[in-house]
């Protein structure tokens, strides 16, 4: 196993990109000290206009990246932080991101002019001198173009260097080594109520075990470190604004963000980050404590999802393959907020969907089966017509539930069609996997159409993938590669 996943982890150089300019001459010494800068900023705007201003600079705790991976090799995500040393003029630090921000300039809201006001951080290492925080941000064509600058000098005494307030309990969940050549993950606690703490721990092991039972987490378990964060809510859950449902919890995390009724975020970016600083992290995952599901991933940002659905395993490792690597979703039948998401005849950044417009530079070619078709015929009607049929009857579940809940019904009546929707989705995902699995192109890596939440134009590396459907499966080949990369990103 551990020699497939070394051939994963050198066969995805084929679609990355090379490293930006003379990453190998950063050093981390020279510029950097051991410690954390936190840049907080309003992210504003709409469809076609966007600012950014500074709220708050802090100096908070350890570094916990690696001091050898200063400059992002990826050049995916909408965004780009670019740190430069204001006396040589060098690029130190640079990192592609995704935002909130960012996915909301898609919707048909910002669209019509409405301005909204996001919160966002960047943590880039503490620098020992001036410095000029740059950021950047893809046109249509996806070449990056700066969109903010500032100067910022660590010595000021406009930074805030007090440490988060101590009433958050970390739990060292997995601890191998030494932050800066780890992975580090915390996990934070979202709707557990001081009373909860046990079950927050016992979903933080169930979370653990999930992550690492999949490739390539577990071949790779040794290069991470796992934390959880518990800060207590008054409340128990989170907000629910389309059942009526709202809660007092440490993160003020809500369904129906962007107006989507399964997407779990928070506009509350201060708190989240506040409580974060308790342990050193590369990633933040949240774990909402709500049997409901739903959750998001935004790349370089956040991961969240419910603790205790059925679908827990999916979501985890779905949501992270989103914030973590920024892989893309790869379905195109489930409704979503944003329209224009990718624009036509440009190419994604993301490593596993692709516009194909030149077939024979395909991304992913190294992993092409020989003398496959690309495009590659799939069996596409028959798979849309299953997927057709099952978002119109999930949403029929999804607007009996909600009647029920603001009619004040009784729970057991509430709780019963939870779980018949429960077993339609069940069933419905056992029936499409055994669909494809039925499919001579089944297992095999081409270009299939449909991906990206766009039936034409835009291509998926195999049928299926935890990227592409709901269910217990593995990422796909090309997928699991850009997994491995960024593990080996931060922990060589």
């Amino acid at each position: 196993m551990r020699k497939t996943i070394i051939a994963l982890f050198l066969a995805c150089f084929f679609f990355l990109p090379a490293m930006e300019a003379n990453a190998a001459n950063v050093q981390f010494a020279k510029f950097f000290s051991n410690g954390t800068m936190r840049i907080d900023y309003y992210h504003m705007g709409d469809s076609s206009v966007e600012y950014i201003t500074i709220d708050q600079i802090y100096l908070q705790g350890q570094w916990a990246g690696n001091p050898s991976a200063l400059l992002d090799p990826f050049n995916t995500g909408q965004y780009f932080i670019r740190v430069y040393d204001t006396q040589s003029g060098s690029l130190i630090y640079s990192k592609g991101f995704n935002s909130y921000f960012g996915e909301y300039r898609t919707t048909g809201i910002a669209a019509k002019g409405i301005k909204r006001t996001y919160h966002e951080s960047a943590l880039i290492p503490e620098p020992l001198a001036g410095i000029k925080f740059t950021i950047w941000k893809r046109d249509r064509k996806n070449i990056l173009q700066e969109i903010f600058s500032r100067k910022i000098d660590p010595k000021s005494v406009d930074i805030i260097e007090e440490g988060p307030a101590g009433d958050a309990e970390v739990i060292k969940l997995l601890v191998n080594g030494k932050p800066h050549n780890h992975v580090d993950l915390a996990i934070l606690a979202e709707g557990y109520t001081r009373d909860q703490r046990d079950k927050f721990i016992s979903d933080l092991k169930e979370a653990g075990e999930i992550l690492f039972s999949q490739e390539p987490f577990k071949a790779n378990k040794k290069r991470f470190n796992v934390y959880g964060v518990f800060k207590p809510s008054m409340e128990s859950g989170c907000d629910e604004p389309r059942r009526g449902s709202f809660k007092a919890t440490a993160m003020d995390f809500t369904f129906n963000s962007l107006g989507s009724t399964r997407y779990l975020l928070t506009e509350s970016n201060r708190k989240l980050r506040d409580i974060a600083a308790h342990a050193p992290y590369d990633a933040v995952l949240i774990m909402v404590n709500s049997k409901r599901y739903g959750g998001g991933g935004i790349y370089n940002f956040y991961c969240v999802f419910t603790s205790s659905n059925r679908e827990k395993a999916y979501l985890i490792l779905h949501e992270f393959g989103h914030s973590f690597t920024n892989l893309a979703d790869e379905y195109y039948s489930s409704g979503v907020a944003y329209s224009d998401f990718y624009p036509a005849g440009i190419e994604p950044t993301e490593a596993n969907i692709t516009a194909l417009l030149k077939p024979a530079e395909l991304k992913w070619k190294n992993l092409v089966q020989k003398g496959l078709g690309i495009p590659t015929d799939w069996e596409k009607s028959g798979y849309e017509t299953i997927a057709k049929k099952f978002q119109q009857t999930r949403a029929d579940y999804f607007r009996k539930i909600e009647k029920l809940q603001l009619a004040g019904a009784p729970e057991r009546e509430i709780d019963k069609v939870k779980a018949e929707l429960d077993g339609y989705v069940r069933g419905n995902s056992k029936k499409t996997d055994a669909f494809l699995a039925k499919s001579p192109m089944n297992g095999k890596v081409g270009a299939f159409e449909g991906a990206g939440y766009s039936a034409k134009g835009l291509f998926r590396p195999m049928l299926n993938c935890i990227m592409f459907t709901i269910g217990a499966k593995p990422y796909c080949k090309v997928c699991e590669a850009a997994v491995a990369k960024t593990i080996g990103y931060y922990s060589r």
